[in-house]
C-alpha cells in the first residue's frame, strides 16, 4: 500500500493523479480515502486547491473549477 500519509509534500499534479485514482478504484468517499491513508485533509486540498480542483461528492473526484 502506497504511504499517502505525508500527501502534502507531493508535487501538486501527482497528487491529484494519485488521489482521483484511489477514489476511482477503492474509495466511496473523499473521507474513506483520508481515513484509509492517514491523509492530513488540509494540507490535501490546499495543495489542490492552488491547483484549482476542489472535491466533488456526485463524481467522488477532485474536479477543476473557475477561478
Amino acid at each position: 500500500m502506497m504511504d499517502l500519509s505525508n500527501a502534502g509534500s507531493f508535487d501538486s499534479i501527482i497528487l491529484l493523479g494519485i488521489v482521483n485514482e484511489k477514489l476511482r478504484l477503492e474509495c466511496d468517499s473523499f473521507e474513506e480515502l483520508v481515513s484509509m491513508y492517514e491523509m492530513d485533509v488540509e494540507a490535501v486540498v490546499g495543495k489542490l486547491d492552488m491547483l484549482g480542483y476542489n472535491y466533488d461528492p456526485l463524481t467522488n473526484q477532485f474536479k477543476s473549477y473557475q477561478r
